[in-house]
């Protein structure tokens, strides 16, 4: 029977379970600081474990909504991908979650949680568990591993055409070291979302912290597009660890999407984490244009299970308010023309 063992955050192996070939850089320690910082959520680490032998780790975090303990691992609106489970050796996903509800509900006295993993698949699913519940997200991956000349073939001939146009105009991208990054990208995010009389879905803080938590790592690309003046036009962000880099978020002015900006930056971020042994780009969810970077479809599905038959419903009826507020307050600060 396999069962998980909280472990204290001091006494956690970081760099040894950073290593590890499935671990993600949403698990890492940096990441679960940035949770802590704009989510005010607790992190959580825990060994999973056959009889006295660990086999696995498990990485999430905790917060509290109406009063109830959840367990995200992690949740939507965190701006954090795949989490989930490193494992040591084959073992079967079926029990692991088995492992995970028990874990959740009784040690943690959750009342709810959720996971994406990538290598969790609906196969692992437990017929006989009515409570786990899933959905499926997608996204698209490019595989860097590729020659640099294929994946620049890869790309639709409009991509193509895109980035040889702004090279041929002095449109040039620039790696970014500063915190003040954050005020051109988030200027330009809530120029981008007034377009569709929206405002974003998270503060300018929340960048911050990215900037503050995990760029001294080493392992955060910051990136702005400039026009041939040196006005920043675009901006954009991508973290990697191991063997995968994430599009996390990019902006640019309206104003200035004549300049094409994004298809330059993308194939910047694609160029500096490959030359770094990052060996595929995840493009961080759906949207047709993403297909024309050469991505090929995957998807994952998060897997949901309450204790409660309640809280499915609370659940739901929170996102739906949490979408409406967004949209009343976009329209207040941006009324439709």
């Amino acid at each position: 029977m396999l069962f998980l063992e909280r472990l204290d955050l001091e006494d956690v192996d970081w760099h040894s379970l950073d290593a590890l070939p499935d671990r993600t850089i949403h698990q890492t320690r940096p990441w679960l600081e940035f949770l802590k910082r704009t989510q005010g959520a607790e992190p959580v680490v825990a060994a999973l474990v056959n009889g006295d032998e660990r086999i696995g780790y498990f990485t999430g975090a905790i917060v509290r909504k109406f009063g109830l303990r959840i367990l995200g691992s992690p949740f939507k609106g965190w701006s954090t991908d795949y989490m989930g489970f490193n494992l040591l050796r084959e073992v079967s996903n079926v029990q692991a979650l088995t492992a995970l509800k028990h874990f959740v509900f009784e040690q943690l006295e959750c009342v709810h949680f959720e996971i994406v993993d990538r290598h969790l698949s609906l196969d692992d699913i437990d017929g006989n568990d009515p409570d786990l519940e899933y959905s499926l997200q997608m996204t698209y991956e490019v595989d860097l591993t590729q020659p640099t000349e294929v994946l620049f073939a890869n790309l639709n001939s409009d991509r193509r055409r895109c980035i040889r146009r702004a090279q041929e105009k002095g449109v040039f991208v620039e790696e970014a070291h500063d915190i003040e990054f954050a005020e051109d990208y988030y200027a330009q995010l809530q120029d981008v979302f007034a377009k569709q009389s929206l405002v974003p879905t998270y503060g300018i803080e929340r960048v911050h912290e990215l900037i503050r938590c995990i760029h001294p790592t080493g392992m955060l690309l910051l990136l702005r597009v400039k026009d041939p003046e040196g006005n920043c036009i675009a901006t954009g962000i991508f973290p990697a660890m191991n063997d995968t880099a994430y599009f996390w978020g990019a902006a640019a002015w309206r104003k200035d999407l004549r300049w094409h900006p994004h298809e330059p930056m993308h194939w910047y971020a694609m160029n500096y984490w490959k030359k770094r042994g990052i060996k595929r780009y995840d493009f961080g969810g759906g949207g047709e244009y993403k297909k024309k970077y050469g991505g090929y479809k995957i998807t994952v599905p998060r897997f949901m299970c309450s204790k409660y038959a309640l809280l499915k419903t609370l659940r739901n009826t929170a996102q739906r308010a949490v979408s409406m507020r967004q949209r009343l307050v976009g329209r207040f600060r941006h009324p439709a023309r």
